[in-house]
């Protein structure tokens, strides 16, 4: 009696080799970036990481930094600049409206109403001691994205990274030199290196 053949293999399914980020609507990047903007006290570039990095996952922590990176060395602000440049990489000119409309907006209505309030109110000691310690708070947090954008380079190993990261750090924060001098070295310099240790690993 002849023996049952053995079944065949079913094949696994096909997997994408990455899976693409969630493309946010228009609405939601206004929503976003305005919850961005309103919880952003001390600074809207920590809760804007962990909105599109830790909540969201709209991008990786080394999509995050290689855009805030660029956005760093464009003219004005560098949060104004990665709204306008994240939302374009979605929607187009329209997602960059609006996500820039969702940062600005509502914080510039409350703005104009705190001002009329510390314009009458401002000399008021236990309102100077109140914003003291929001200035504490600020510099916690900016501490902490700080180390978060540093993770990346740290778990990569980038040795080359950390050099001219600590070296733009002593130059602007020790030695005191103006930021379009030291700029204009370590831009090159870190375009340079990468450039050419990447032929070499190439072969």
């Amino acid at each position: 009696m002849p023996q049952d053949s053995p079944p065949a293999a079913v094949p696994a399914p096909d997997v994408p080799a990455s899976i693409p980020p969630n493309q946010p609507g228009l609405l939601e990047l206004f929503v976003a970036f305005a919850k961005m903007s309103l919880a952003g006290f001390g600074g809207v570039l920590v809760w804007a990481r962990r909105g599109i990095v830790d909540q969201h996952r709209w991008m990786t922590a080394e999509e995050f930094n290689e855009t805030f990176a660029l956005c760093h060395f464009l003219p004005g602000p560098n949060i104004v600049n990665l709204s306008v440049v994240f939302g374009s990489r979605f929607r187009g000119v329209a997602g960059g409206f609006a996500a820039f409309a969702g940062l600005v907006g509502p914080p510039m209505l409350i703005a104009t109403a705190l001002a009329a309030v510390y314009a009458r109110y401002g000399e008021i000691d236990a309102l100077r001691r109140i914003l003291a310690g929001v200035a504490c708070a600020a510099v916690g947090l900016l501490l902490a994205v700080v180390f978060k954008m540093m993770m990346p380079l740290i778990k990569k190993r980038d040795a080359v990274g950390i050099v001219i990261l600590i070296a733009v750090f002593i130059a602007i924060g020790l030695f005191r030199l103006p930021l379009q001098e030291v700029l204009l070295v370590g831009i090159p310099l870190s375009l340079a290196i990468t450039y050419f240790m990447r032929r070499r690993v190439n072969g």
